[in-house]
């Protein structure tokens, strides 16, 4: 494992689990407070459990090295998996002969919560961090401009 945190490298796994529990936690309390149906503690778990899978790969896995065969099939089957959780959180209702969809975000967030958890499983901490930086200005910013473009149209 790539130990940026220089600490005794036993409890890099443990670091990287609460790196990512902390990280896809942000993105969670942004959904709370927006009244969404996955909030802190589902995010957590998601890009903590994201991790978690990523680091078993790359322990037991055959070659301890980004790309190895074994470590993306792992990767691979965390993204599919990830889509039945964020289907889950998608609703479509009919209401006066209007269909509406509502809980997309909020999968493509859980889907960039398990993202943010896969790559602090890497150790690529910084990356995270910025994707989880920039999952929150989608959140927040690029909301109040979708809500001004739907006001004028």
């Amino acid at each position: 494992m790539i130990n940026i945190f220089n600490f005794d490298p036993s409890l890099e796994p443990f670091l990287y689990l609460i790196a990512a529990l902390l990280l896809g936690s942000i993105l969670g309390i942004e959904r709370t407070l927006a009244h969404k149906t996955a909030g802190v503690r589902t995010y957590g778990l998601v890009s903590m459990g994201a991790c978690l899978f990523i680091i078993l790969a790359r322990i037991i896995g055959p070659v301890a090295s980004i790309g190895s065969p074994g470590q993306m099939y792992v990767l691979q089957g965390l993204i599919i998996g990830i889509g039945f959780i964020g289907g889950g959180t998608i609703l479509r209702s009919h209401e006066h002969n209007h269909e509406q969809t509502s809980g997309v975000t909020t999968a493509a967030g859980l889907w960039v919560a398990a993202g943010i958890g896969a790559a602090t499983g890497y150790g690529l901490l910084p990356l995270a961090a910025f994707v989880t930086l920039t999952t929150l200005v989608t959140f927040t910013v690029f909301w109040f401009i979708e809500r001004k473009i739907i006001s004028r149209g």
